[in-house]
């Protein structure tokens, strides 16, 4: 008897089941919906939960990094996270951390 294969699932399908569960499992997520006037790369998802922030590029079985996500998570991977409220009586504060 031949076996039945499953259709490949498509980046969108794949990335719908990545955020539900990542919801279900008490992730807040961040996902940039129309890309076009963000930064070239940067990836699909952030997730932020108990102190843990992950970055991931969604694609399907077959999809390709482009240059600028390899960068962005060649990148990500190195970091050292630190958060920030500014406003602008922080100038000072903004152009020490930013400075060189």
């Amino acid at each position: 008897m031949k076996s039945v294969s499953a259709s490949p699932i498509s980046e969108k399908e794949w990335a719908r089941t990545v955020v539900e569960y990542a919801e279900l499992m008490g992730w807040w997520v961040f996902r940039v919906w129309l890309s076009v006037k963000s930064p070239a790369g940067y990836p699909d998802l952030t997730l932020v939960r108990e102190g843990r922030v992950v970055w991931a590029e969604l694609k399907s079985e077959k999809g390709k990094l482009t240059e600028a996500q390899r960068e962005w998570l060649d990148t990500l991977y190195h970091v050292t996270l630190h958060v920030y409220v500014w406003r602008p009586s922080d100038w000072h504060e903004v152009q020490r951390v930013l400075g060189r």
